[in-house]
């Protein structure tokens, strides 16, 4: 093993040197050489969900497809409480071979294992399920799926929604066999639902930057997504002295520095992802300048205080540089923490499949924090990337690590099982 670890015996049953098999297989089926192209409700998608459900019948769990289109996979136990192991399938464009699959991939061998040790019976029933289209790439609207299952979920918005070629959400869906007027009928899914896990690529340079394999997550951070535009005064690029313009650009530009700063003084992240300027000729001093704006924090008061002091240094340097600012919102949602217990639980069993564990927050958004929001207990675990990249044909993660996250599932499905018990 590279980092000088070395694999645990895994249980009986459980082969993640399986798992990496069909995540190639996966990316075979449903991939060219530009990356992964599942994106939800295409061809490549419905390859990826029957390649699934062929693995699936090979168990004895019943399968079905609910009001939303996710896909769940049901191994009864001996308890009606349940513990689900959950992924995606969907990819974004060109995107990687493990963002998503890995997740749905490892949990169906965790239940291939706890079927096998238990004669089809577990203690308590295990359910896995492939959330559909969580990445949004689509239709611009992410985590659709387990958003309709845990009730934040707009029939009206999203029937709205239209892809790159006219196609609306509705009618994709109705391909699929799903009616968005039913969609929140995926509900009921949750309704025995005790506690969730997720395992996920790190999609995030933090393990590979400490040599780690393996790292237990505290939650989802919370998003503040906002436009600012400022406006100047346009004017002759050439006859207008430099101490006299009203320069929009210049204090927009002025916030793309400071936004570090914010950053670092609350320990968050922050990004501005586009800029726009008007009237966008070389000959004039720009007299509009639109930014996007992106903050993100696990902690819900430091969130707000970033948000506070970008508002204020907006407001500064437009007023410093002869302008003026308007603030528009774009999106938001709150930090999301995960359960205490089973971080704890997820920790515990990343400790026994390699000597050092790291705790840290997930800085994108996945299925796990609309299901925690549902008031589900829930966990992830995350596995090192390469480079830190995703969404991307070069997104990876050594063999050896996925296997490893594999076996670390695996433990933390026994725990989360006799936690269940134990409630």
């Amino acid at each position: 093993m590279s980092g000088g670890e070395v694999a645990p015996a895994p249980r009986t049953g459980l082969n993640p040197a399986r798992t990496v098999a069909e995540l190639k297989e996966l990316r075979r089926l449903t991939g060219d050489e530009q990356g992964a192209q599942r994106v939800a409700f295409t061809d490549p998608w419905l390859r990826a969900r029957a390649f699934l459900k062929e693995r699936l019948a090979e168990l004895p769990v019943e399968v079905h497809q609910d009001p939303a289109g996710n896909l769940w996979a049901t191994l009864k136990g001996e308890s009606g409480r349940e513990l689900l192991i959950g992924g995606h399938l969907d990819s974004v464009p060109n995107g990687g071979w493990l963002d998503g699959a890995l997740n749905v991939l490892a949990g169906l061998e965790v239940m291939r294992r706890v079927s096998a040790q238990y004669a089809g019976r577990p203690p308590v029933t295990l359910r896995l399920v492939d959330w559909a289209d969580e990445e949004g790439a689509r239709f611009g609207r992410s985590l659709y799926g387990s958003s309709a299952a845990s009730g934040h979920f707009d029939v009206a918005e999203m029937s709205k929604l239209t892809d790159r070629d006219g196609v609306s959400l509705p009618d994709a869906l109705a391909g699929v066999g799903v009616r968005l007027e039913d969609a929140q009928q995926a509900r009921q899914e949750l309704k025995n639902a005790a506690a969730y896990l997720e395992l996920h690529i790190e999609q995030g340079p933090v393990l590979e930057g400490l040599g780690l394999p393996l790292g237990a997550v505290l939650g989802t951070v919370g998003v503040e997504r906002h436009v600012l535009t400022f406006h100047g005064q346009a004017a002759h690029s050439g006859s207008t002295p430099m101490n006299v313009r009203r320069d929009a650009f210049l204090a927009a530009a002025r916030l793309g520095q400071e936004i570090y700063a914010i950053a670092e003084r609350h320990g968050g992240v922050c990004t501005i992802g586009s800029v726009k300027t008007w009237p966008g000729i070389v000959t004039s001093v720009v007299e509009r300048c639109e930014i996007t704006l992106d903050q993100r924090h696990l902690d819900a008061g430091k969130l707000a205080a970033m948000w506070q002091d970008a508002q204020e240094a907006a407001g500064r340097f437009a007023q410093e540089g002869g302008c003026t600012v308007e603030v528009g919102r774009l999106w938001n949602i709150e930090p999301i923490p995960f359960d205490p217990d089973l971080i704890g639980a997820a920790e515990a069993a990343i400790l026994e499949t390699v000597p050092t564990s790291h705790r840290l927050p997930s800085g994108p958004l996945h299925d796990a924090a609309e299901v925690a929001r549902a008031g589900v207990p829930t966990v992830m675990l995350f596995v090192q990337s390469l480079r830190g990249i995703s969404h991307n044909r070069i997104e990876d993660t050594l063999e050896e690590h996925l296997e490893l996250s594999v076996v670390a599932l695996d433990r933390l499905t026994d725990r989360a099982m006799a936690w269940i018990q134990g409630g």
